[in-house]
């Protein structure tokens, strides 16, 4: 069916993945077109430098030229009007992993990343091992690695790498996106129950990583992270060969002499020392999964830690925005209790004696409901004070799955934290502002824009 295309129309097209696929499907020479209602920069300007035409709002008139084939973004729904005009009309369509898959990934060696947490520092530090020993590898990643300066970036190497996310690919497709990508290699960093919007349970989201496990060709690899008790009873396969990294000593790729420090951290494996400018235990696991990976591909520890010492992370990842009077703001995307935990007690290794206040916005599908209303608090044991944003859209869930925000207050305080519930980013600045102290430090935890609040401290603070 794909070779009778020559015009492809993407809805939703100013996602950084769906603006990448879309930009390398006009670089193949096919006519490109799309729509989007949220239409800014950065995506929008790199649509408009590459002269790809996009209609700023959802309508069945963007498709009266009738594309051979429409690309349906995750975010969609029925009750779109595009998505309505091509079901009635009966137009080609399909999914971006879909896409990716036919024009991308197949005949190629596909590295897939997954898990709950760590995938992207993973891809990325994975796609700029590559790189960096020249292997000009094609990638897909869901944050911008600061050494390749953009999330995707399609070659026509061998290699693919790719961040397989587990989330759900399409309104018409409920299955992982990363059962899409044709994995030569799988790394499977950690599991845990997250997204509560489409997974039941822990079971469900393991049954959809044995799915992903199915796929792995009898000539390829399994790397899972040996020390994941979730994990554990997924990996009892005999199709295809499976290695387990981790730190504990039933790993066959085991970290050891393990050394974690304000700025770097240090393992070795059997002849071999690696060192990365990356922080924390997570980190080191995250460090492991690349090392058993790129040796299964041909490269040798001495590429590999050539590769870690210009590695400059991920934006979102821990980064340092900015110092304003003597305090030190930094973003971190983490929006699960594990993940903030984890960011903290790296952060307490850098900063040991410094006061530390956490600004949490719950907004993601998970963290608004009380799955882990107990876990929260506890994630929050390496912050001296922590201020929760306003639950978002709370009052769209039924009362008896809502994050309760007063006991979660609670919760903190007999912790021995400060805590706060405040409405809104104004009434945050201004109390983390009369907080804060030269020499503190502020993180910011949120899956989304918030308001711009790294900016607003900043600004504050300054004049403070």
């Amino acid at each position: 069916m794909f070779s009778e295309i020559r015009s492809v129309h993407f809805v939703g097209i100013c996602g950084t993945a769906m603006a990448s696929a879309a930009a390398a499907m006009q670089e193949k020479g096919f006519q490109v077109t799309g729509s989007d209602q949220s239409v800014y920069p950065p995506m929008s300007t790199f649509l408009e430098e590459r002269k790809i035409a996009i209609m700023s709002t959802y309508a069945e008139a963007n498709l009266a030229h009738k594309p051979d084939l429409v690309v349906i973004g995750n975010a969609l729904s029925r009750g779109n009007p595009e998505v309505e005009a091509v079901l009635e009309h009966k137009l080609r369509y399909c999914s971006l992993p879909e896409l990716l898959k036919e024009f991308f990934i197949r005949g190629k060696r596909s590295l897939v990343v997954s898990g709950t947490h760590g995938k992207t520092t993973t891809t990325a530090l994975l796609a700029w091992v590559f790189e960096h020993n020249g292997l000009n590898p094609s990638y897909l990643i869901g944050g911008i690695p600061n050494n390749l300066g953009q999330g995707a970036r399609f070659t026509d190497s061998e290699w693919f790498i790719i961040e397989g996310d587990e989330y759900d690919t399409a309104f018409f497709d409920k299955r992982s996106k990363f059962v899409h990508y044709l994995p030569e290699v799988v790394i499977i960093n950690n599991i845990e129950f997250d997204h509560a919007d489409i997974f039941e349970n822990l079971a469900a989201i393991q049954t959809s990583f044995k799915r992903l496990i199915n796929l792995v060709p009898r000539n390829g690899q399994l790397l899972a992270n040996g020390d994941d008790s979730n994990l554990a009873p997924l990996l009892n396969v005999t199709h295809c060969p499976v290695k387990r990294f981790g730190l504990a000593e039933t790993n066959s790729v085991r970290a050891f002499n393990v050394r974690l420090g304000p700025t770097a951290s240090e393992f070795e494996i059997p002849s071999f020392k690696f060192h990365l400018d990356l922080l924390g235990e997570f980190n080191v696991r995250n460090a492991l999964g690349v090392v058993a990976c790129a040796k299964h591909c041909g490269l040798k520890n001495s590429q590999i830690q050539s590769a870690f010492n210009t590695f400059k992370g991920i934006k979102r990842r821990m980064e340092v925005r900015g110092i304003g009077g003597g305090v030190v703001v930094i973003d971190d995307f983490g929006h699960h209790p594990t993940a903030i935990r984890e960011t903290l007690r790296a952060l307490r290794l850098k900063f040991p004696t410094q006061k530390i206040l956490a600004i949490f916005e719950p907004r993601s599908n998970t963290t608004r409901r009380n799955i882990f209303q107990t876990e929260l608090a506890e994630a929050f044991s390496d912050a001296d004070v922590v201020v929760v944003a306003q639950v978002a859209r709370l009052e769209l869930l039924p009362a008896n799955e809502r994050l309760d925000p007063a006991r979660l207050m609670e919760d903190l305080e007999i912790l021995g934290k400060s805590a706060a519930y405040l409405p809104d980013v104004d009434a945050i600045v201004k109390h983390v502002v009369k907080e804060a102290r030269g020499g503190d430090v502020i993180c910011v935890f949120s899956n989304g824009g918030f308001g711009d609040i790294h900016a607003k401290l900043l600004q504050h603070l300054q004049r403070k």
